[in-house]
């Protein structure tokens, strides 16, 4: 895999498939061109982990011809650029499948490769406004939406979605024999996500929002509670059977028949409220969590990195750094990744491959030095 993305969407798409097994190779500009397309990430973020790196400038020909020697041996090309430029550049699908028909090429964008909204620029939080997230999500205590703590988008919407679509693109190439070009819009992305609500509307003309429907907020057994430490807990318990066990945890019986009384929600969540206040978290959670009633403790992220369920099933794996040492990363995660039992490298940015990846796509070694010294590649 060719990734040229820096950050968001294609980065996460990328990092998920090269925990699956690809071999993919970060591609951006010699440092000596300055606006550089791959920038060396944080040394603590696992984006990176067990990938290679290209230098090479694709405004020069013989850098554009070097690049186009690898990309006729690729499976995949991932780009985030905004629509048209990979085309301006001479590495846009059209040019890149001309010669290497098999190619699989990704292009992610947050709204799309065509559209009046196709050229805007945007992050994580614009995508899950458009999509609907953020309006069917909490409010803060002016009436606005909340921030999502998550990148939800990026990881979600557009990494998982890229990463899905070049899956099912690669198998779909096993039967045919020929790549094909994905429009990954992160903005749909997010839409799919929310579809439950917008086939609701659609069927029915509800509006769906705050405070609804039990998902987001209508009643009291559905939400988080403060407890006595100032920590807090999450209940979720949507069927009778583990609202009832909740309600009889927590001492409160007297609420059993009224789950979906409208009527009375306020005066369920102060109970519940009060309840939770009596305890700390994790008495509540020792308590309950066992009894089925649907609830689990809101952990900070110093919290979950120790949490026992974590370390049985090996989430987190030691990597080595040349600056740094060892250190915690989260480890291959998704289901069917493969964990290495030993610490994993994680590379230098600094440094790059360009010359053994030119070398291994056919470029001889005098080709190569010639482009060292004219500054094409690094």
């Amino acid at each position: 895999m060719l990734d040229f993305s820096t950050v968001g969407p294609a980065t996460r798409c990328t990092r998920i498939l090269a925990d699956y097994g690809a071999s993919v190779i970060k591609v951006g500009v010699p440092p000596s061109k300055l606006a550089l397309q791959v920038q060396p990430a944080f040394w603590t973020y696992s984006a990176n982990r067990g990938l290679r790196q290209l230098r090479v400038d694709l405004k020069s020909e013989a850098g554009k011809h070097a690049f186009l020697r690898l990309a006729d041996r690729a499976d995949v090309v991932v780009e985030s650029f905004r629509p048209g430029v990979a085309k301006r550049l001479g590495i846009g699908y059209e040019q890149l499948s001309a010669r290497n028909r098999r190619l699989v090429y990704c292009s992610t964008s947050g709204y799309g490769q065509d559209g009046p909204a196709s050229q805007w620029a945007g992050h994580d939080l614009n995508y899950l406004a458009v999509g609907g997230f953020l309006h069917t999500g909490g409010r803060r205590a002016d009436g606005g939406p909340a921030l999502p703590g998550a990148t939800v988008a990026d990881s979600a919407a557009g990494g998982m979605h890229a990463a899905i679509a070049i899956m099912a693109a690669l198998l779909r190439r096993e039967r045919t024999g020929e790549g094909e070009a994905l429009d990954v819009c992160v903005a749909e992305g997010v839409l799919w996500l929310t579809s439950l609500y917008v086939d609701q509307y659609l069927a029915t003309g509800d509006r769906p929002g705050p405070g609804h429907d039990i998902l987001t907020g209508r009643y009291a057994c559905y939400g988080t509670y403060e407890c006595s430490d100032g920590k807090w807990i999450s209940v979720a318990a949507i069927e009778p059977q583990f609202y009832a066990n909740l309600c009889k945890g927590l001492g409160l019986e007297q609420w059993l028949e009224h789950q979906q009384d409208d009527a009375v929600q306020s005066r369920i969540r102060e109970d519940f409220a009060a309840a939770f206040r009596t305890e700390t978290r994790d008495a509540w959670v020792a308590e309950l969590a066992p009894a089925d009633s649907c609830v689990a403790p809101v952990l900070e992220i110093h919290e979950l990195v120790d949490d026992p369920q974590f370390g049985a099933r090996g989430i987190f794996r030691e990597v080595r750094h040349p600056e740094h040492g060892k250190f915690r990363q989260v480890a291959p995660s998704l289901a069917g990744m493969r964990r290495s039992a030993e610490p994993v490298a994680v590379p230098d940015w600094t440094k790059t491959d360009t010359v053994e990846l030119l070398a291994e796509a056919g470029l001889a070694a005098d080709e190569i030095e010639r482009l060292r010294d004219d500054g094409i590649v690094a």
